[in-house]
């Protein structure tokens, strides 16, 4: 049964992630599997999967921009997320985004 419930939470996060990432634009320069503008999720979660330090590093990405890190093209800042919804994005990004709709 808790098998179950953590599946269903998680399932319930990554979809409130998928919407906070469709309705911040996020995913009119990155895709799950594919790179647009920006990296796919899936590579940035390849990339970070062995830094501890991962979580704040995205969340500090996500919320200020910036470029550097996969090239020149600069990602703009979304100051309006709440410090809940930039780990809630982070987690996901980090996870592959799964989205399971």
């Amino acid at each position: 049964m808790a098998l179950h419930f953590q599946y269903a939470q998680a399932s319930s996060e990554d979809q409130k992630a998928f919407t906070i990432a469709k309705q911040n634009a996020c995913l009119g320069c990155h895709a799950i599997n594919k790179r647009i503008v920006g990296p796919s999720f899936e590579s940035v979660a390849q990339k970070y999967q062995a830094d501890s330090n991962a979580q704040a590093f995205l969340k500090n990405k996500i919320a200020k921009g910036g470029a550097g890190s996969w090239g020149v093209v600069p990602m703009p800042a979304n100051t309006k997320l709440s410090d809940a919804d930039l780990s809630l994005l982070a987690n996901w990004i980090l996870r592959g985004a799964p989205n399971k709709n």
